[in-house]
């Protein structure tokens, strides 16, 4: 069975990638897959995690034991898990992180799962627009994100006044009726 899989970022509006795989395969062949179609290296760190509706992150799967996992919880490598394994449903939500340092990452979805169809290497069959950079100024990412800070502390400054509770009258609520039954 094959799967296509199709790849957005929240950084490049017009930025996509179809990757299609065999369910067989690993998650360290999609991940090759993902990379090589958006000229990355192959030497960083990076995750894949299974969402929920809601693009909550739910299982990790990793490209090394990095030894944090909790011993209850399950350890999934990029190398020995199998696609099918883990994702046997059509629109299912997974998140490639590229960059760990500062949280950068590919939304994915399961758009297609092809039963007929086997394929011995993953293949992009379609690529639309420029990827976004694998590695980000980090002078200018902390330039926005103090920017984004003094944003937030501005608003923190601004003097709103906290509504009265006292200054609810039921009394002036049922005039308005009044009012109102007087022209019905």
């Amino acid at each position: 069975m094959v799967y296509r899989f199709k790849l957005v970022s929240d950084e490049v509006s017009n930025f996509s990638r179809e990757i299609e795989i065999d369910s067989e395969n690993t998650f360290l062949q999609l991940r090759n897959a993902i990379l090589e179609s958006v000229n990355y290296t192959k030497d960083e760190l990076d995750s894949f995690f299974l969402c929920n509706e809601d693009w909550e992150r739910e299982d990790e799967i990793t490209l090394e034991d990095m030894g944090t996992s909790a011993s209850d919880q399950d350890l999934w490598l990029m190398e020995n898990t199998p696609l099918n394994e883990l994702i046997d449903d059509e629109g299912q939500k997974l998140v490639f992180v590229f960059d760990y340092m500062t949280e950068r990452s590919f939304f994915m979805e399961l758009k297609e799962m092809i039963p007929s169809r086997s394929l011995v290497e993953p293949v992009c069959t379609i690529k639309r627009g420029k990827a976004p950079n694998q590695f980000i100024d980090l002078d200018e990412f902390d330039k926005s994100i103090d920017a984004k800070t003094q944003q937030v502390a501005s608003i923190e400054d601004m003097d709103f006044e906290p509504m009265d509770q006292n200054a609810f009258n039921d009394e002036e609520l049922e005039d308005g009726f009044d009012i109102m039954d007087d022209d019905i």
